[in-house]
């Protein structure tokens, strides 16, 4: 249908000059796909990005490795069936240039350029309670009008840099993986270090291991990690994942983590030992998640269940690493697998027993600064010619933090927020009126597409809603934000995850206020169907605990 806003009671409200209706920030997964509902609708509207181009994470993270780790059917769009019949994944789990390809061909298809904005940094966006409008104010001074805000910014979006001191003297080149120069450096031959060893490390590590004269890696904490178990996807194998794309999706709906790994649901206890291991070596020998997703549903829940299954994981990894002293150096001690998202790798273990590799433990040896030349630690001077800061994003809030956010009264977002993310289903914030988040905090932490679909499928009805009713402004009540909220917490009682020192629970060793013990709830922890009713719940009550005005 043409959503044409219908007459107000207050005229000066519904007819406040305005640039557009809707203003969308962010062209990645989730804002091409509100793109493309908004341009179906016929609305005037714009969606703006920082970059030179379309993609968001896709489009900046091109650091050798960089792959999904969901696989490549369960992560594309569903929404078209022409869409689906068309594109041909390659791979089991897509590497980046291949799925910004996709990302451009499905903006291509469906003309979405045209409504699109780049290098277009939004700087601020304040409130007026007059005019029921925001006033976005943009990278080169420039300013726009609009009713609505949709923020589509990225989870992972703002990379932290650590603070060592030096770091603008070293003559070679550095530079965070999200960061990662266009023009691929050639590091074949370099001197190269690599300070961090979380899931964006272990993709890059196996690759420049292959090139490099020598690569130091810097671990201040290990990471449990899984195989990815990757493989090509010919003809053949296609046409049988299009025969069942229904099927596919259905279980993504039905799954908490958005994908077909379904959980081993027939109790921990009730098996034995024997049983166990032998899902586990199948499990690991299989691609994607289903050594965590597959799994008996204790691992997430009980202790004593976790730890026998950690201790299977870390055999694993002493199978694979012959020096048994560096063996233990990668095995977790302060969390046990699965209890935060699990990074998947391709060879990442087998690259430790290469001459060329070194692991430099610097919680043991901490880095003191950066030389001209390298970096020096308690003990030791090192020489490189190339630094990747591998430490890390300020996942779920950090985007926001970076646009002066003034709401009703010229409340700041980022004060509300100081002490952790508070929202209204992940969606809405009270006292942002007007504003709307696609795979905002506390959303549904699933496979983010199936999730960036469920908000967009939500957020488009819920506008068409106030189109049609004269609706120039919606608020959500405090009351609703808190309770859901609370559902939140609650939802973190009985997982092991909420003891993590997890970006998930807003832990992150490069940025002040984010220490472990101050946990943020930054996802919905209770699982994509019950998420799913829940949106679905609030539409059919008139969309209860918003205010409309």
């Amino acid at each position: 249908m043409n959503a044409t806003p219908a007459r107000a009671t207050d005229p000066k409200r519904a007819n406040a000059p305005r640039d557009y209706e809707v203003v969308v920030i962010g062209t990645g997964v989730a804002g091409i796909y509100q793109t493309k509902r908004l341009k179906d609708l016929g609305v005037n509207f714009i969606t703006l990005d920082m970059n030179a181009d379309l993609g968001g994470t896709w489009y900046n993270n091109r650091y050798p490795g960089a792959r999904f780790d969901s696989e490549s059917f369960t992560y594309g769009y569903s929404f078209s069936k022409e869409l689906l019949a068309e594109w041909h994944w390659t791979e089991q789990f897509s590497p980046q240039p291949e799925t910004l390809k996709y990302l451009n061909y499905v903006a291509d298809k469906f003309d979405l350029r045209r409504h699109m904005r780049f290098n277009t940094r939004v700087d601020a966006m304040h409130f007026n309670d007059d005019l029921d409008t925001w006033t976005l104010t943009l990278g080169d001074g420039s300013k726009l009008t609009t009713r609505f805000v949709i923020t589509a910014v990225g989870v992972l979006s703002t990379p932290t840099q650590p603070e060592f001191p030096g770091m603008a003297d070293f003559k070679g080149l550095s530079f965070h993986p999200f960061n990662w120069p266009h023009e691929q450096p050639d590091l074949t031959g370099k001197r190269v270090a690599i300070i961090g060893t979380g899931a964006t490390a272990i993709q890059i590590i196996p690759e420049v291991a292959k090139v490099a004269s020598h690569l130091t890696i810097f671990q201040r904490r290990p990471n449990w990690a899984a195989p990815l178990n990757n493989s090509k996807i010919d003809d053949a194998e296609m046409a049988k994942i299009r025969a069942r794309y229904d099927e596919i999706f259905a279980a993504c709906a039905r799954t908490p983590g958005g994908f077909e790994h379904e959980p081993d649901r027939r109790g921990f206890y009730k098996v034995t030992p024997e049983e166990r291991k032998a899902l586990w070596d199948k499990l690991y020998d299989e691609p994607g998640f289903g050594i965590w997703l597959r799994n008996f549903v204790e691992i997430f829940t009980d202790e004593k269940a976790n730890a026998e299954f950690s201790e299977y994981i870390a055999n694993r990894i002493r199978q694979r690493v012959k020096d048994p002293v560096l063996a233990e150096k990668l095995i977790p001690r302060d969390h046990g697998f699965g209890v935060q998202r699990v990074p998947l790798e391709t060879g990442y273990f087998e690259v430790y027993n290469q001459d060329n590799v070194e692991l430099v433990d610097s919680g043991e040896t901490p880095i003191q600064r950066i030389t001209e030349t390298g970096l020096e630690t308690t003990n030791r001077s090192f020489e490189f010619d190339v630094i990747i800061y591998s430490t890390g994003f300020d996942a779920f809030t950090g985007a926001f933090d970076k646009i002066d956010i003034r709401g009703a009264g010229g409340v700041k977002l980022k004060d509300k927020w100081a002490d952790g993310p508070v929202t209204f289903l992940g969606l809405m914030v009270t006292g942002m009126p007007n504003m709307v988040m696609l795979a905002g905090p506390q959303h549904a932490s699933t496979n983010f597409p199936r999730g960036a679909e469920l908000a967009v499928d939500w957020v488009t009805p819920f506008l068409e809603y106030c189109w049609q009713h004269g609706y120039t402004r919606f608020d959500p009540r405090e009351e609703a934000e808190q309770r859901w909220f609370q559902h939140v917490q609650d939802m973190y009682k009985g997982i092991l995850m909420g003891k993590a020192k997890s970006w998930i629970t807003g832990y992150n060793g490069n940025l002040p206020g984010h220490e472990y013990g101050k946990t943020r709830f930054n996802i919905y922890a209770g699982g994509g169907p019950k998420y799913a009713r829940t949106l679905q719940q609030c539409a059919e009550k008139g969309y209860e605990g918003v205010d409309l005005s």
